[in-house]
């Protein structure tokens, strides 16, 4: 199967080559010699047929003259070794690499063919196989024509992918704008991005601002808009706006280029379906060859027919056992699904970890910012001590978040930007994990922690301190005295209800798991209906956690944003990392979702199930159809007057070829 695997063997590439390029080359090439291989086989094959007596005699006409039987097999030479050289060479392939596989069942096939009709030519007796042999060339030239068509279809889209990248970019010098070559952008770089061009780089805005569109990259359909101090990913479009952005790496680590190498990988990477596929096709390459020759020598030896009648049942086993379709069964299904999800903002990097969300029982969700938007914002500020009003909580809380990227940092130092606080410098930080911060502000030690905190330091909670369920609090304590707090609330997403509902459709529990008490946890997890939360669980617990539900047989999913979940994501069936942006490529996760979208989850784990059902419905297909056509090719009816001859043979095997490459290609009209 050497030829038609070459859609999937891309060779390692970077970017900028650009990738599949020089493969699309070479893909298209080959297409372009079996579409003129197929041509030439057909215009000998005419003659070839009008000179073979059997077709003579079916049509009662007549064409001889002296040595027409030598011009047969001329034509018929050029035919076996033009038409057939693409299956002559497969076979040197698979006996090379210790592989036998389709294409040594059909030079098997014509080799014998060709042998015996030249046999005929020179004295032996019997009747010639010239037009089977041409007739079964041409049809099986078709068929992989046809077929490498179809896989050149599915790897189309990785180069859509590809495609997105602009060639040029408009490099801002000190004294002019010089257009340069996109692979030649680095870090630090500035350029210029027009009104309606595609970004060049991934990067940060730091002039102009825009409406850009994203969909080819996330799936998200709005476009964006994007200021200053805003990310820019490469490809995505841009409006009418005028964009200077500051490069953050190169071509080659975009974003964009990491998403070209994961579909690619993926489409290489083999699951244990595609094992089973390739398995399968070994199994039966072995059980045509048997199959074949048990055939002629039972027609020939036992069942005393002509040897021409035994020779035609062994190549038409041969043919109709070439496990064609079952070759093409699930690359296709994976090349189509690979690009389909990468178009809708999922990621593959796991091809196994993919075809295993049919299995998922129990997804955890990581609530920051996947359930919920992820922006927390101030709801309350309170001071437990006189003389320190709100603003100096917020000032000293804002110097310890500053250099923080978590969330409630986020709603922090909104809450001082809007108050108009200045800032103060803050010095020797260190972390307490999972529990808050610690600094040196103006000299003062500087304490902003959870409740955990207290509780565990035995600090006795504020007398009028309340607390509604859905707000998370943060305490902040000077020089070990209890200052104030500052509560902060984070929205549930719209569609975050839409997503559980689904999954329970589809049996699937949902269980919240958070750092956040259990009063937020649990109006959260109630809102949603979910089934059941795990709360104040610090990062090296929710590998723990996890481990619990795998223990009472539970096939569990994570999703989490990728930081201090790595552990868990790894420890899960199913690892999926939320988290848009370059900084995409969480190594534990199998699964990467670019929105933080909790229905892309949902969607994911439906188109999961409909892949793999596609995946067992062409092996299904390939298998089933070959078992019934062996005995039929065999000669099992022949009593009763019914036999397939050597092309009858070739076109049911690639039209079985043909179904299972639309049943893949049906994956996109239910995508996700």
């Amino acid at each position: 199967m050497e030829h038609q695997h070459s859609s999937h063997d891309h060779s390692q590439h970077n970017m900028n080559s650009p990738m599949g390029m020089a493969h699309h080359d070479h893909h298209k090439m080959m297409i372009a010699d079996f579409k003129r291989r197929f041509y030439v086989t057909l215009i000998i094959t005419i003659p070839v047929m009008l000179l073979s007596p059997m077709i003579q005699q079916w049509f009662h006409f007549s064409i001889a003259f002296k040595g027409s039987n030598y011009l047969l097999f001329a034509l018929s030479t050029v035919v076996f070794f033009y038409g057939g050289l693409p299956f002559l060479k497969g076979l040197v392939d698979e006996i090379k690499n210790k592989a036998l596989g389709m294409m040594t069942l059909i030079a098997v096939a014509i080799t014998a063919a060709y042998a015996y009709s030249v046999a005929t030519v020179f004295g032996l007796q019997g009747m010639d196989f010239f037009w089977e042999l041409c007739t079964l060339i041409l049809i099986m030239l078709l068929g992989h024509w046809i077929e490498m068509k179809s896989v050149a279809g599915a790897s189309r889209e990785l180069e859509l992918l590809v495609q997105l990248m602009p060639s040029d970019a408009h490099l801002i010098m000190p004294e002019m704008i010089h257009d340069v070559k996109t692979d030649s952008l680095k870090a630090g770089d500035s350029i210029l991005i027009k009104p309606g061009e595609k970004v060049a780089a991934d990067g940060i805005i730091y002039e102009g601002e825009s409406y850009l569109n994203e969909s080819m990259l996330t799936g998200e359909s709005a476009p964006v808009k994007k200021s200053k101090d805003q990310k820019v990913i490469a490809g995505s479009i841009n409006g009418n706006g005028s964009l200077k952005v500051k490069v953050t790496h190169a071509s080659k680590d975009s974003y964009l280029s990491s998403v070209i190498k994961l579909v690619d990988d993926a489409q290489k990477t083999k699951s244990k379906t595609q094992l089973l596929a390739d398995k399968a096709a070994k199994i039966l390459t072995i059980v045509a060859l048997v199959a074949g020759f048990s055939t002629f020598f039972f027609w020939w030896l036992m069942a005393k027919q002509p040897v021409v009648f035994a020779l035609e049942r062994m190549v038409t086993v041969i043919v109709i056992c070439c496990p064609h379709a079952l070759g093409l069964a699930v690359p296709l299904v994976v090349a189509i699904s690979t690009s389909l999800s990468a178009k809708h903002g999922l990621l593959i990097k796991n091809r196994t970890a993919f075809e295993n969300s049919r299995k998922i029982t129990t997804i955890i969700f990581d609530k920051t910012g996947t359930l919920t938007i992820g922006k927390f914002e101030v709801a309350r500020i309170k001071s437990l001590q006189s003389g320190v009003d709100e603003n100096e909580i917020v000032r000293i809380a804002a110097a310890l978040e500053q250099n923080s990227e978590h969330p409630i940092a986020t709603g922090i130092l909104a809450k001082a930007k809007e108050l108009s606080v200045a800032i103060p410098q803050a010095s020797n930080f260190t972390a307490i994990t999972g529990k808050g911060i610690e600094a040196v502000v103006e000299g003062k030690d500087i304490k902003v922690v959870s409740p955990f905190y207290l509780k565990e330091n035995n600090i006795a909670l504020p007398e009028n301190y309340t607390s509604t369920n859905a707000e998370t609090i943060v305490f902040i304590i000077v020089d070990n005295k209890l200052t104030g707090y500052i509560s902060l609330a984070d929205k549930i997403r719209p569609e975050s209800a839409e997503a559980i509902k689904t999954l329970h459709e589809n049996n699937i529990k949902s269980i919240l798991l958070t750092g956040d008490n259990a009063a937020v946890a649990k109006t959260v997890s109630d809102e949603l209906k979910m089934d059941g939360f795990f709360a104040e669980v610090l990062p090296h617990q929710k590998l723990e956690k996890i481990k619990e539900l795998q223990a009472k047989g539970e096939f569990v999913a994570m999703t989490g944003d990728g930081v201090n979940d790595a552990p868990a994501l790894a420890q899960a069936d199913i690892g999926i990392a939320v988290g848009s942006g370059s900084d995409i490529a969480a190594e534990t996760a199998g699964i990467i979702l670019v929105n933080s979208n909790p229905k892309d989850i949902a969607s994911l784990i439906l188109f999961g199930k409909a892949t793999y059902r596609k995946m067992i419905q062409n092996l299904i297909w390939a298998t089933g159809y070959n078992v019934i056509a062996l005995p039929l090719a065999a000669g099992i009816l022949y009593k009763w007057g019914i036999l397939l001859s050597p092309a009858a043979g070739a076109v049911l095997m690639s039209v079985s070829t043909i179904v299972v490459a639309i049943n893949a290609k049906l994956l996109k009209v239910k995508s996700i």
